[in-house]
């Protein structure tokens, strides 16, 4: 019987390893990297403006960030190929003190300012305006902050 109970836990064990495994995503070594070969692979001619890629810190940890802007890139002649009535996708990746950056976000946005609030730098993202529940109008500003490893909203005007 303790043969059995010792086989039916390696077994879980063995089921629950992988699947834990696949909910970490892996750390790339430079987003820019990453992004620039991405699109070289899916255009046969791309071309990277100068804001395709701005490196800052976006989460108040001192380590240098990088945020992708889709925006800038020139794919078969055609300017920002994934922009539409709801902005351009942005990429957010936050770099780790080991070594290497993940993807936090991605976000269809006009564009970002980032101001400081209340002691702390935030991302001021400029946004179709029926994410404030309006349906025409100026840009909604949607206010948020880097905690962890995720975007805390503080305010939509």
């Amino acid at each position: 019987m303790k043969t059995l109970v010792l086989a039916v836990l390696n077994i879980v064990l063995l089921l629950a390893i992988p699947a834990a495994a696949f909910g970490q995503q892996s750390l790339i070594s430079d987003p820019e990297i990453y992004e620039k070969k991405h699109f070289q692979e899916q255009c046969k001619t791309a071309e990277f403006a100068d804001g395709f890629i701005i490196r800052q810190d976006i989460n108040n940890d001192g380590l240098i960030d990088a945020v992708v802007n889709e925006g800038q890139l020139t794919c078969d002649g055609q300017k920002g190929p994934q922009c539409n009535d709801d902005g351009c996708t942005y990429n957010f990746y936050l770099q780790v003190a080991e070594g290497g950056y993940f993807m936090i976000a991605t976000a269809q946005i006009y564009g970002y300012d980032f101001v400081q609030r209340f002691g702390n730098m935030v991302l001021a993202m400029k946004m179709h305006p029926r994410f404030c529940d309006r349906t025409e109008g100026d840009p909604c500003i949607v206010t948020a902050r880097v905690r962890g490893t995720k975007f805390v909203t503080i305010s939509k005007k």
